[in-house]
């Protein structure tokens, strides 16, 4: 039935997807880092790259109020391909800022993986920027790849063959079996914050972390932990032996310039020679 909340719903979400389309064509977007750091010495391993539309008049706008529509009308792929070869070129900045090469994760939509041209975007925006394909992950979603198993094989391993990195982004919230997870060329799986939230406190998320853990180091996959916010959380990751966290309780996403400002008191990205 017809109400005036369906009708001032769909008036918004129109004039939000107008709003987006210009957004693309002014390049309003921005992107935020969240460092990855090693449970063990809290060295700053790599980062992810986080989008965030800088409306202007709604001001800062999170990837959540807006990457669903994105995703439903397929304005993903342009921005998608825009937050890659920015983050390749922050890569680069970076390196020639005299930093140490560090990994840049990418979030890869369940929209863009299912683009055959893919690999050739990848390929064509690595020249572009300079940056050499082992210091790039690309983070895809179960969901994303179990639409089509077959295909989600073949595309991970043209862009594996290029010397890209893959994980499983947002891992025990979807539905891949372990025998999808042996045949692809996955490099690490990333725990879902919502198991690691209750994981001090609730037994059984305690229990699928451990055995998410335990699972990926059997099969010499590398684990990451997200949304960790306390050092409870720090220590108990640190008795399950997993590899590395993200989240607040290391650091917030920050613009590229504030996160090289932290660059040398952490570590593998301290400035070359000055480790």
């Amino acid at each position: 039935f017809y109400t005036a909340d369906m009708h001032e719903l769909a008036t918004k979400r129109l004039a939000l997807e107008s709003n987006l389309r210009r957004a693309i064509q002014n390049e309003e977007f921005l992107i935020h880092y969240q460092p990855r750091v090693s449970v063990d010495s809290l060295a700053i391993t790599g980062v992810e790259a986080l989008v965030r539309w800088q409306h202007p008049s709604l001001g800062l706008i999170s990837a959540s109020e807006f990457i669903p529509l994105a995703e439903d009308t397929g304005l993903i792929v342009p921005i998608g391909e825009w937050v890659l070869r920015t983050a390749c070129l922050q890569g680069r900045r970076w390196r020639d800022q005299g930093f140490a090469p560090i990994q840049i994760a990418v979030n890869i939509s369940a929209r863009q993986f299912h683009d055959q041209d893919l690999a050739q975007t990848v390929i064509r925006i690595l020249e572009e920027t300079g940056l050499s394909p082992k210091y790039l992950e690309l983070e895809l979603t179960e969901s994303s790849i179990m639409q089509d198993a077959e295909f989600a094989a073949e595309m991970l391993n043209r862009l594996k063959s290029m010397g890209i990195n893959i994980s499983i982004d947002d891992f025990g919230t979807g539905f891949s079996s372990l025998a999808s997870l042996k045949r692809l060329p996955i490099d690490a799986l990333k725990i879902d914050r919502t198991f690691v939230r209750d994981a001090t406190t609730d037994t059984d998320d305690g229990a699928l972390v451990m055995a998410i853990i335990t699972l990926a180091h059997n099969l010499r996959l590398k684990v990451i932990a997200e949304g960790v916010e306390t050092e409870e959380q720090l220590r108990f990751l640190q008795l399950l032996r997993c590899d590395e966290i993200q989240g607040y309780f290391f650091s917030k996403p920050l613009p590229a310039d504030t996160l090289a400002t932290i660059f040398d008191s952490y570590g593998e990205v301290s400035r070359k020679g000055t480790k």
